[in-house]
């Protein structure tokens, strides 16, 4: 902490005090000299006497608070009444301490100031930390090919051009996309993902385009990102829509409005051989020339398998927390399979392998000797519940047909053992 007082006999006795407890204290007899070297990552607090030659406590609480305007401020004064009081806590003092005092009393304030600085740099730090991660994963790895990539999405997004993303489902297509946006000057703009499969014709029109009552999605990525995820799935009739609007980067006139402009980066992903499906003429040749202006390729996980330990190690913490879990210790078994499945799934498939892992259905089975014969029978109900899910994507009903149940039945056992299907599509 700085303790700034042109007192100097005060300012011995206040050392003393805060040495008794236990409080490290540099102190200066004026404000210019102990503010000199104060950075704004500064972890102490400063208490300041107000009436000083040079640079008084209201100056030194200034130039703090436009330094960092959460370093706390503690002034003191023998001149001190409520206006001035009021006065320095609106321009962020954190404390106001009138002398004659009692040391204990400045010791206590000093404590408080202290534990909320404290309060603050942590929690600049988890933030700092948070967006350190956030802006890796999951594109987490040391491989070449991941060091590659982001790379590559790093300069892209700098370059406000169209991005076709290709790759295997599982490998991280729309995380890449994200990313993208990201990094991007269109940061703080709209990234929307439009899903392709997920639409039949008769509704992606609506979607996209809107009508009298919506502007659709594509309006709303206006300024910003529009990801259209598998858009290899894409019937021939709306490619040609998708292909005017790319290239005019306009909606089409509705009701009595006129064509509207948008202004958008557009990031489509296939998992599919675009070039294979145009030979087959089920995808646009034209559409495809358009959209890859950059082509950028997720690695599957077969062809990166140095980064399969640290991924699953960041997923079994995720999983561990998400589910207010202990981080389970990684098994031979674990580890076995960790090195010998092909993980056809890629990534989604060693995410939903973590959440297995921490809810005991994956992997290395946890001790049964304590269990009844009940609770065994449906721990491995639930292990073949979960496997099912992940073969299939998430897709229950496809999971029902495979295990030969009643779909409701199968929906019964999902909520009973407490499996959400949506975290393995």
């Amino acid at each position: 902490m700085l303790l700034i007082d042109d007192d100097d006999d005060l300012r011995t006795a206040l050392v003393d005090s805060f040495a008794i407890a236990g409080l490290e204290v540099d102190d200066f007899g004026d404000g210019v000299a102990a503010l000199a070297g104060m950075e704004p990552g500064y972890a102490g607090v400063v208490v300041a006497d107000i009436r000083m030659p040079r640079m008084d406590g209201h100056a030194v609480l200034e130039a703090v608070v436009a330094l960092d305007a959460e370093i706390p401020v503690i002034l003191m004064t023998g001149h001190g009444d409520v206006a001035m009081a009021v006065a320095a806590l609106k321009r962020g003092a954190f404390d106001f301490i009138a002398k004659p005092f009692a040391a204990d009393h400045l010791v206590a304030s000093v404590l408080r100031a202290m534990d909320a600085r404290r309060l603050v740099l942590e929690n600049r730090r988890l933030r700092i930390a948070a967006e350190d991660a956030e802006s890796h994963y999951p594109l987490l790895g040391t491989t070449a090919s991941m060091t590659a990539l982001r790379h590559a999405l790093r300069q892209l997004a700098q370059v406000d051009v169209d991005v076709l993303i290709e790759g295997e489902t599982g490998t991280g297509k729309e995380v890449a996309a994200r990313q993208l946006h990201r990094w991007s000057a269109r940061r703080n703009r709209p990234f929307v993902a439009v899903d392709c499969a997920a639409m039949p014709d008769h509704l992606i029109d609506e979607v996209l385009f809107g009508d009298r009552g919506s502007g659709g999605r594509i309006a709303e990525a206006n300024r910003g990102t529009l990801f259209l995820d598998e858009i290899d799935s894409m019937s021939t009739a709306m490619q040609g829509k998708l292909l005017r609007i790319i290239e005019e980067r306009e909606l089409p006139a509705t009701g009595a409005a006129g064509p509207r402009i948008v202004d958008l980066r557009v990031v489509a992903a296939a998992k599919a051989d675009l070039a294979a499906a145009v030979a087959r003429g089920d995808f646009r040749e034209d559409l495809l020339y358009r959209l890859e202006t950059v082509r950028v390729r997720m690695p599957p996980l077969r062809e990166r398998r140095a980064d399969v330990a640290m991924l699953f190690a960041y997923f079994l913490r995720e999983a561990a927390e998400r589910f207010d879990r202990p981080v389970p210790p990684i098994t031979g078994l674990v580890e076995a399979r960790l090195l010998a499945d092909p993980w056809r799934g890629n990534v989604r498939a060693l995410q939903n392998y973590a959440v297995q892992t921490v809810l005991s259905l994956g992997g290395e089975p946890a001790a049964t000797d304590d269990l009844s014969l009940a609770d065994q029978v449906a721990r491995f109900e639930a292990a073949v519940i979960a496997d099912t899910l992940q073969r299939v994507s998430g897709d229950v009903a496809a999971a029902a047909d495979a295990l030969q149940l009643p779909r409701r039945s199968l929906y019964d056992r999902l909520q009973r053992h407490g499996i959400d299907a949506g975290t393995y599509r």
